[in-house]
């Protein structure tokens, strides 16, 4: 890297850092989990704002955004969970991605534990991903919601939503990305709408974006905003903005596995990926 490069990025570095450095004093609030939404799925997400359905080129992308999946070959395992005070609100996930060629399938699991209502929100989700063309991918997944208690474990589930995703890459730096939902416990057929960008600024700096459109009985939107910058192949740093909240988070590859942590509310996740 030259000269003029590294002074080009010292203002972001520094503001990155300062971001980080406040996020420690945050104060923390009872986490809103989401049911079957995908907010909160992973470090790296997070860390970015929750702004992730332009992006989706991880093994969590089944949450995400299913087209996603088709973008890596082979064998991914992964992750994550809350970090620190397990005593109540505690929100796990993990799931396996395989792909191979232009067809992606996908297995995946988010739960929600010890939360003050007393309720459980257990999801399996199974996903299907085929890429189109070189400009498009389509994916879908079918929700189902796990009973508790139970004395058998559920492959299934007793009650069926389902995601639909779109992955638009329209050049070598920008994706698009759509999200069509239903959700648990809602009436209609279609409760949730987001719409996703990303953008590489530069070789370094990944601008994500995404804009979700809630259906209820009135209409409501929600804004994620992030910034991923890479200061090599193997350290990133990310802030973001997820509906007014302040979140931050920094990854770390090694070889095939990627470790990644991230903050919001002050509280702590972290996930861990391994490519097989």
């Amino acid at each position: 890297m030259s000269s003029a490069e590294k002074a080009g990025d010292e203002p972001l570095i520094s503001f990155i850092l300062y971001i980080l450095f406040l996020c420690q004093f945050a104060i923390s609030e009872t986490m809103p989990y989401e049911i079957d939404r995908p907010l909160y799925v992973g470090s790296r997400p997070l860390g970015m704002g929750n702004a992730y359905i332009a992006v989706a080129d991880d093994a969590e992308a089944g949450f995400w955004n299913p087209a996603g999946l088709i973008q890596h070959q082979g064998v991914r395992i992964f992750a994550s969970g809350k970090l620190l005070d397990r005593g109540e609100n505690v929100f796990d996930s993990k799931c396996v991605a395989y792909c191979y060629r232009d067809t992606a399938l996908f297995w995946g699991n988010k739960i929600a534990l010890r939360l003050k209502n007393g309720d459980i929100p257990d999801y399996n989700y199974y996903s299907l991903a085929q890429k189109l063309n070189s400009h498009i991918a389509v994916g879908v997944s079918a929700k189902f919601k796990r009973r508790h208690p139970s004395d058998y474990y559920q492959f299934f589930g007793y009650k069926t939503d389902y995601d639909v995703g779109f992955l638009i890459k329209s050049d070598s730096d920008s994706l698009y990305g759509l999200l069509i939902q239903k959700l648990d416990n809602q009436k209609q057929w279609i409760n949730a709408i987001t719409l996703g960008s990303s953008y590489k600024i530069s070789e370094k700096v990944l601008s994500v974006c995404d804009i979700a459109i809630l259906i209820d009985k009135k209409s409501s939107l929600e804004t994620h905003f992030g910034l991923e910058y890479n200061i090599n192949r193997w350290l990133m740093l990310r802030v973001g903005i997820s509906d007014k909240k302040t979140t931050t988070g920094i990854g770390i590859n090694v070889a095939n596995i990627k470790f990644d942590y991230a903050m919001i509310r002050g509280l702590s996740f972290i996930s861990a990926q391994i490519q097989l």
